[in-house]
């Protein structure tokens, strides 16, 4: 379902790496004029200046408006399709043949890190091995910043390396979370796989693109989670977490070292995803065909947010988890203090949301992101 609208851009709201945050004014269209998107309505909307160019107020726009109209979380914007009075200069002749988005109208042509016209073509040509680097690997984006906050604990010179799978938004421009993460020296670098795009380093698989975190990156310690915008369906299978298992697999098949992040909620009023969430126990459980060290965190360290979470929380969560593990299971479980790690959440340079709750609301879901930062921290240390 497409729903297009003109508009006029009103204000830049915002800016970061590769975005312009807008208000557009709607100047109409066809189809349903009910709220949001009735004529004379003014709306947020995104631009993706390396794809449309650069807006300035008073610029027309043409929008792609379904998300905002069914009021999706983090889809509620409307998309920036092209400047039509004002389209951007062609780019300058140079390598690179990979396209990304493949087939749709704003497809992007990017030099892959692994392609033969890429600088590092023949390190990866026959790349094979990860050397046993840890690999986090966690289901949603907003995992991200708590997993690198854990590993700083540890070490905070280790070198992170972020590896976007295209599960959710497929521009990794859209997360503001990776460009503040950058801004403060959180992580070397970034690798999109897949038909993302927008990284430091353009890889065609996940496989490719672990290989070059290592190897081009110098990276310590990859997180592998999807961009911002997990989908679920409410099924058992029909969710895109289920990538959680498949890198796990490539990290195990190119001889790194596993970690698998639980999503945990606490404050989740679904019960598929309080405790251990149903995508986690099925990821792990059922996708992922080779062993992983599975990290649970131990809610011991005696916090105003420890004590904030739900009664008995911990106790359900280690008794999902153990379905992983032998005899039913083939993953390790490595339970993992919380300590130290409340201030080192707080002291995030991004904010800290995920699914609408922040910190405060539902610590449960950053403070197991953590524990696994913290344990591929000490993997990495020897």
């Amino acid at each position: 379902m497409m729903i297009w609208r003109d508009g006029v851009v009103r204000g830049v709201r915002a800016s970061w790496d590769g975005v312009a945050e807008l208000d557009v004014e709607v100047v109409g269209g066809p189809g349903d004029e009910r709220a949001p998107l009735a004529a004379g309505a003014t709306v947020r909307a995104l631009a993706y200046v390396h794809l449309v160019g650069e807006p300035v107020v008073g610029d027309r726009v043409t929008l792609s408006a379904a998300a905002l109209a069914r009021g999706l979380g983090t889809g509620g914007y409307a998309m920036v399709v092209a400047l039509p009075d004002r389209l951007p200069a062609d780019p300058p002749p140079g390598p690179g043949h990979l396209v990304k988005a493949r087939y749709t109208p704003l497809q992007t042509m990017v030099l892959g890190v692994d392609e033969q016209e890429s600088e590092h073509h023949e390190t990866l040509r026959d790349a094979d091995d990860l050397g046993g680097m840890p690999v986090v690997v966690a289901d949603l984006h907003s995992a991200v910043p708590a997993v690198v906050a854990g590993l700083r604990t540890v070490d905070p010179d280790l070198s992170v390396a972020y590896v976007m799978t295209d599960g959710g938004a497929l521009p990794a421009w859209f997360s503001r979370s990776l460009a503040g993460l950058r801004e403060a020296g959180w992580q070397a670098g970034s690798v999109t796989v897949g038909q993302a795009f927008g990284g430091d380093l353009e890889a065609v698989t996940l496989h490719t693109g672990l290989l070059a975190a290592r190897l081009v990156l110098g990276a310590d310690v990859a997180v592998v989670v999807q961009g911002p915008g997990n989908l679920g369906t409410g099924t058992r299978w029909g969710f895109s977490g289920t990538a959680c298992g498949e890198a796990v697999n490539a990290a195990a098949v190119l001889r790194g070292a596993p970690v698998a992040s639980l999503r945990v909620s606490g404050a989740d009023p679904r019960e598929r995803h309080l405790g251990v969430s149903h995508h986690s126990l099925t990821a792990y459980g059922r996708v992922a065909l080779a062993p992983a060290d599975v990290v649970v965190p131990r809610f011991d360290a005696g916090t105003e947010l420890e004590r904030s979470l739900p009664p008995g929380l911990g106790e359900r969560v280690r008794e999902q988890a153990a379905g992983l593990a032998a005899p039913s299971g083939i993953h390790r479980l490595v339970e993992v203090s919380t300590s130290g790690l409340a201030e080192a959440l707080e002291g995030s340079p991004v904010r800290l949301s995920t699914m609408g709750r922040g910190l405060a609301q539902d610590p449960a879901a950053f403070l197991a992101a953590a524990v696994a930062g913290v344990h591929a921290g000490r993997l990495a240390r020897g």
